[in-house]
Order: structure tokens, then C-alpha cells, then sequence
């Protein structure tokens, strides 16, 4: 992801308060949980520091304007995922019991914390009633043993998947992506579309190696390379732990999965083994790779940095395995502690965020960027007009075949969770690429962390 300051904003002390804003119709849908937040005292909130400028501040102006209307006094951080800032933060609130009342969970950090977070049953019940269901996803992630811990955050979550220039994969590989990957969706050909292969994937890198432009993704530990790569060996039918909670990655599927990998990363750059998960950004938005797997962070930067390169990127699906096609989501979740002192400002504060018009606004900030876990808010016409290229984030949300999924899936949450945050799927790639283990090697390294895993 493009570069951001890895410090800590400053909260925000006592705010002055400012007018309403009108047409923010869920005011009246959060008005009784507001009932005593006054009294209650401030409320607290850690957001996620967005990476894309002036999503923050559009945020924050939300925030504000229901914090005047509701006449809550509101304390805000943007905290920076740089450094797992914003998850080392959570895990020092849950020790101490002190901290936000509300704050904002990446991924599988709902199901690290259930157990100290509110149940949020009745408000998802309402979002649902008035917008539809969550994403499949959402629900995987934050539903722990039937009760919702979290809700989806209007504000970063994202998904991922690739990134690429239209004009290198036209000129070196003869795959015109804005034909394949329209922002028309009546127009998609998913005959087409099947072509669209990792096994094809192999022979277009090297076909952009040569040119000097390669695909240029992180093999390691990092969120970014979780993001691939867990699509990728799920693709091939690799699991590492199965819904069951039995470990599975012994397996011929896995070392089909793991012989690709060491033939893709021989077309990959030099040290991407070293790689955070800003690098790849920086390759595309500098002209230095012709793909990614990205959220549009890196048009983005790319659009205001160097035009000419941003003009020739496009987002579309992920290649296809022998077990179907996948993508990677990454989630936030409100969560409320139970140890927050103001509950009824931070639930009407999660309720008004999801509302369809606070959602517009978030989505439109962002350049696209946030993508709404529920289905029905999807529909906003900021995916086919964004650009240049016009309708580059068209295919942003999940518009064809893939399944969406959380590094870590299929495992029981507790456990998906570890993997997620140890970085298993990445550093069992890393091993093959990079350690030069044998595919057997590595896989009974991965048998013995994850036997501790299920041990606890």
C-alpha cells in the first residue's frame, strides 16, 4: 500500500460542536440508543488511519456531524495499520480493560477478541432488515458461536484483486483486460473469462519479466502476500485447517500449489521476500511492474504521481485453479468493549454509520476504495465512473466467480485467526521460494505450527 506516516494522530480533545447536516436520515433510526450517552460521559472511538487522502476526513466530518445532532462529546483517533499499529493497540486495550469504547478490527481480530467485545445481534438485525444480508464473509468472520461481535465498517474495508497495466498485458501477452473484464457485467463472458488461468498467469510474468515489467507481489509474512497467496493455494484445492479444525495441508493439492508458486516467484522480482506491504505499490505507481494484487491504493497514487501510469490501470478478477477462482477480503469490524463506559453512544454510533447515505459518502471519499460488506450497497455508481481509465474499479467488488475469502478460511475462526496473524500461508511459500526447502520440508514445518495452534 502507498506510503503513510506511521505515527499516531493526536485524538481529537473535547470538540466543539457544529450544525447538523441534512438528509443523514438514520439520525431518527439511532435516536433511542442514544438515550443516556450524554450522561454517560465522552465517547470514545479508534478508527482505522486510511490509507487513500481525505477518506479521514470525510470520516471524521461524518462523526462530528452526528455527534452534535446526538449531543455526544466525541474523542477520535486514526490509528495506522503501519506496523500492526491499530491490532497491537486492540491487544493492549484487552489486557489493560481501558482503552476506546468503539474501536475499528481488521479481518480475523474479532474472533481473537469475542470474548471481551459486545454482542451486536440487534443492531445487525436491523441493518439487515432495512439493506439485506451481509456478505457470506462478514458473517464467517465476526458471527462467533452465533452471536455478532463486530459489525462490517463502512471505512476500510477492502478487497484484492490485481491490478494490472492495460497496455503491457495487451503489447506482451495479448490479453486485452478492459474487453475480458468490462465494466458492463452484462457484458462479461465468463467463457472467456475461464481462460484467465494461473497456469496462463505463468506465461504472461515471464512474458513481463522480459519486458521489464514484472508481476510484482511480497512472499512472506506480510498482510499483502497473505492476500495472494491464501487465494492462490485455495484455487489449487490447498487448505491448511478445515472447517472441521483438522489439519489438512498434508496433501497432493498443496503440493501442486507450492510447485506453482516456485515457478511464478522464478518470474517475480529480486528480495521480495523482504517486501512490506507498501513495495508493490510503489512498483505499479512507478512504472516498474505490470501487475499487482492490490486495492486501489496504488491507482491512487499512481493517478496523482505519474498520470501516464495510472491512465493504464485496471482491477479485475484473480486467475482461476483446478478448484475455482478466489479473492481476498479484508474486513474491518466495529467492535464495543465490554469494558467501554459508553455503550449506548457506541452502539447508535454503529448503527448510523450504516447508513445508506453515510455509506455513499465514505464509499465516494475513497475513490472506491471502502467496499461496503453489505450486498445491496454495492450498487453505488462510483465503481463504473471512477478514472481515468473510466470504470478501472468497476470490477472491484466481486462481480463474477470468485469467492471472497479472509486469509485463513476455512478454519474455525480461533484458529484462522492465528494463521492469519502468524503469516502461515506466506511463510510456508517463503520457505520454498526463498529457504530453499523441499516441498515435503515445508509442509511438515507447517503440520508442527499448526498442532500448536490447535493446542492453544
Amino acid at each position: 500500500m502507498p506510503g503513510k506516516p506511521t505515527e499516531l494522530r493526536k485524538p481529537v480533545a473535547r470538540r466543539a460542536f457544529i450544525s447538523a447536516a441534512a438528509g443523514l436520515g438514520s439520525a431518527a433510526l439511532a435516536a433511542p440508543f442514544v438515550r443516556g450517552a450524554h450522561a454517560s460521559g465522552p465517547l470514545t472511538v479508534a478508527f482505522w488511519d486510511h490509507w487513500v487522502p481525505g477518506a479521514n476526513e470525510a470520516l471524521r466530518a461524518i462523526v462530528e456531524e452526528w455527534a452534535a445532532e446526538s449531543r455526544v462529546e466525541l474523542r477520535l483517533d486514526f490509528i495506522t495499520s503501519v506496523g500492526a499499529k491499530n491490532v497491537l493497540t486492540a491487544r493492549a486495550e484487552a489486557r489493560a480493560k481501558v482503552g476506546h469504547d468503539v474501536m475499528v478490527h481488521p479481518a480475523w481480530q474479532i474472533a481473537f477478541h469475542h470474548q471481551q467485545l459486545e454482542p451486536l445481534d440487534d443492531i445487525a438485525t436491523e441493518i439487515e432488515s432495512a439493506y439485506g444480508p451481509f456478505d457470506e464473509m462478514a458473517s464467517f468472520v465476526a458471527r462467533i458461536e452465533g452471536r455478532w461481535r463486530g459489525l462490517p465498517a463502512p471505512s476500510g474495508t477492502h478487497a484484492f484483486p490485481m491490478a494490472s497495466r492495460v497496455d503491457l498485458l495487451r503489447q506482451h501477452a495479448g490479453v486485452d483486460l478492459q474487453q475480458l473484464f468490462p465494466v458492463d457485467r452484462a457484458r462479461r463472458r465468463e467463457d472467456q473469462i475461464a481462460s484467465w488461468s494461473w497456469e496462463a498467469f505463468l506465461v504472461h510474468a515471464g512474458r513481463l519479466k522480459q519486458a521489464g515489467r514484472p508481476f510484482a507481489a511480497a512472499i512472506g509474512t506480510g498482510t499483502d502476500a497473505q492476500n495472494w497467496l491464501a487465494p492462490l493455494l485455495l484455487a489449487f484445492g490447498a487448505v491448511l485447517i478445515n472447517a472441521r479444525g483438522e489439519i489438512v495441508v498434508e496433501s497432493d493439492e498443496t503440493r501442486n500449489a507450492l510447485e506453482y508458486v516456485v515457478r511464478l516467484a522464478e518470474q517475480m522480482p529480486d528480495g521480495v521476500h523482504a517486501w512490506d506491504d507498501s513495495d508493490n505499490n510503489r512498483w505499479l505507481a512507478e512504472d516498474r511492474a505490470g501487475v499487482i494484487v492490490n486495492p486501489p491504493s496504488a491507482w491512487v497514487t499512481a493517478a496523482l504521481g505519474k498520470p501516464a501510469v495510472g491512465q493504464q490501470i485496471w482491477h479485475h478478477d484473480l486467475p482461476a485453479g483446478p478448484n475455482g477462482r478466489y479473492r481476498a477480503v479484508q474486513p474491518h469490524f466495529f467492535g464495543i468493549w465490554d469494558f467501554a463506559r459508553n455503550k449506548p453512544a457506541a452502539r447508535a454510533l454503529i448503527r448510523h454509520l450504516a447508513d445508506r447515505d453515510v455509506v455513499r459518502r465514505l464509499v465516494v471519499a475513497s475513490r472506491g476504495y471502502d467496499l461496503p460488506m453489505v450486498r445491496a450497497l454495492r450498487d453505488f455508481p462510483i465503481w463504473d465512473e471512477a478514472g481515468p481509465p473510466v470504470g478501472t474499479i468497476a470490477n472491484y467488488p466481486v462481480r463474477g466467480n470468485e469467492t471472497a475469502v479472509v486469509a485463513g478460511y476455512p478454519a474455525p475462526p480461533r484458529i484462522a485467526a492465528l494463521i492469519h496473524n502468524q503469516g502461515t500461508v506466506g511463510a510456508l511459500a517463503a520457505r520454498v521460494t526463498q529457504g530453499g526447502e523441499s516441498i515435503e520440508k515445508a509442509i511438515a514445518w507447517a503440520k508442527r505450527e499448526l498442532e500448536t495452534y490447535l493446542r492453544g
